[in-house]
């Protein structure tokens, strides 16, 4: 298939060639041996992405006949001409029926099953609080939630406790878990990390970490409370090596760093809010952002300025719109429950989080969620719908867990007025391009890794449908959603309060 970078309405055709222009800048940054993980590049083909394959299938392979088929190469669905997956790779887009009789391992889908690539969740918490006593990295039950929704890759935007993380990950790489493609990010780098100070995190302190961190499996990086200098050395060590780094950032008040600086400076993501000359150095991010008025002629161009710093520069926006709606009156239409999220709790863990409910919505998130509709709308529509990724951030307190996330997001993302095939790419090929593996992953073409799910109904008709995920294939792997879910029920937490120090983070702590 024939990649197709056009977008609807008022997107704009230049926006291919300003990704272009960073891809190119990028690619002048990483070392010529950087491609893509190691670990995902052991099991590639060597396949160009959009070459069909001339192999027959063969008795091992996989093969997904029928229902519909979105490869968000553009925006169309198709019916599926047949998906032929071999060792971890797509081989072949298109099989007839005859031919795969040849295999042992074919699935017929109905008329009503679609196919699409595999969620990426650019902000990804695998983190957890179930006694509001601390956050502590939950790698047992979180992989196993987020792959039975169809996430298949994701990148935890900071760790609470590195060195489990990466324990974690490496569990789901040795598929002792099912779960994702875990993309580390090491530990925050800003005052989100405790003994954070300018004094201690010098610029030279932290490229000596970026390169301890890449060389223990990072692949990209997060900042949080960093100032400009620590955060210039961050991007240029990250680039060094080939890697992204994004960053939950100010408005410059008080030593932070507004985006429109970052940006300059060269980051690759901006979490949350758009910034800019909008949020003023004198005040807060947060105490401008909820207060904007969308309906002045000022600010609006002082957001389009800012919106068009990120085209020009093919800087990605993670809008998170989400994030903020579990802090707000949790709108009923996005926070529904199509499963009983707390009953992945144990008994014991699920009695401790409902005695903290129900949580007081915080007036300051609830205009900012509002807010943030808005601003992600006019982005879209300023020709930057190749520029969104969809990113959750909801380090978990129990009462919804982050790997059902991605479909509250997409649910949002339509609300504000993004089309639903839009938000189908932003949670696949964007994400892929984001983190810089857009020519292996992101979209159902020959010569990429096998990550795909099949979905029963039509999330480009009701993105909700999106939430009812069937099977999921990750790196050729099968996996019946149900059975994922399952797998995992009543399991996260303690069983009684002798095991609830860990998970209380007293242990990891030392408190």
């Amino acid at each position: 298939m024939m990649e197709d970078h056009s977008q609807r309405g008022a997107s704009g055709s230049s926006q291919a060639t300003r990704r272009e222009i960073r891809e190119r800048r990028m690619a002048r940054k990483r070392p010529s041996r950087w491609t893509v993980p190691g670990a995902i590049l052991a099991s590639a083909l060597a396949l160009v992405p959009g070459q069909v394959a001339s192999q027959a299938p063969e008795p091992d392979d996989l093969v997904i006949l029928g229902g519909t088929l979105f490869p968000a190469t553009d925006w169309r669905a198709v019916p599926n001409p047949g998906i032929l997956i071999r060792n971890g790779s797509i081989l072949r887009v298109g099989v007839s029926l005859a031919e795969a009789a040849a295999s042992e391992n074919v699935i017929r889908l109905q008329p009503g099953h679609f196919v699409m690539p595999g969620i990426f969740d650019l902000h990804a918490h695998y983190a957890v609080d179930l006694f509001g006593q601390g956050r502590v990295d939950e790698y047992r039950v979180n992989p196993v939630t987020f792959l039975a929704n169809g996430v298949t890759a994701t990148f935890p935007a900071g760790e609470v406790d590195p060195a489990e993380a990466r324990a974690g990950r490496e569990r789901v790489a040795r598929g002792e878990v099912p779960g994702p493609r875990i993309f580390g990010s090491g530990p925050y780098y800003g005052t989100a990390r405790p003994g954070w100070s300018a004094e201690v995190m010098t610029p030279d302190s932290v490229r000596a970490e970026v390169d301890l961190w890449t060389a223990r499996g990072a692949r990209g990086f997060k900042a949080k409370g960093i100032d400009v200098h620590q955060l210039r050395a961050l991007v240029e060590r990250a680039h060094l090596h080939g890697l992204t780094v994004t960053a939950h950032l100010g408005s410059g008040y008080r030593n932070t760093v507004n985006p429109r600086d970052a940006i300059e400076m060269g980051i690759d993501r901006v979490e949350h809010f758009l910034g800019g000359e909008a949020l003023p150095a004198h005040r807060p991010a947060y105490a401008s952002l909820e207060t904007l008025d969308l309906t002045d002629r000022l600010t609006l161009e002082r957001i389009d300025r800012q919106i068009a710093r990120f085209l020009d520069h093919g800087t990605y926006f993670d809008a998170t719109l989400t994030a903020y709606g579990y802090f707000a009156d949790r709108e009923p239409a996005i926070f529904t429950r199509w499963e009983d999220e707390m009953g992945f709790l144990t008994p014991f863990a699920r009695e401790a989080v409902e005695s903290r409910l129900p949580r007081t919505p915080l007036d300051q998130f609830q205009r900012i969620y509002y807010v943030k509709r808005q601003t992600v709308r006019r982005f879209y529509e300023s020709g930057g719908g190749n520029l969104i990724t969809l990113g959750t951030d909801h380090p978990s307190w129990g009462e919804y867990l982050s790997g059902f996330g991605s479909h509250r997001e997409l649910h949002a993302l339509v609300l504000a007025g993004i089309p639903e095939a839009a938000a189908l790419r932003i949670a696949t090929i964007n994400g892929a391009r984001a983190l810089g593996v857009g020519e292996r992953l992101g979209t159902v073409e020959a010569g990429k890794y096998a990550d795909l799910i099949v979905i029963e109904g039509n999330p480009l008709a009701n993105i909700t449908d999106s939430r009812n995920v069937r099977w999921v294939v990750k790196a050729g792997q099968l996996y019946q959603a149900a059975a994922l879910l399952d797998s995992v029920r009543g399991t996260m937490g303690p069983a009684d309060a002798s095991e609830a120090e860990w998970w209380k983070g007293n242990l990891r702590l030392g408190r």
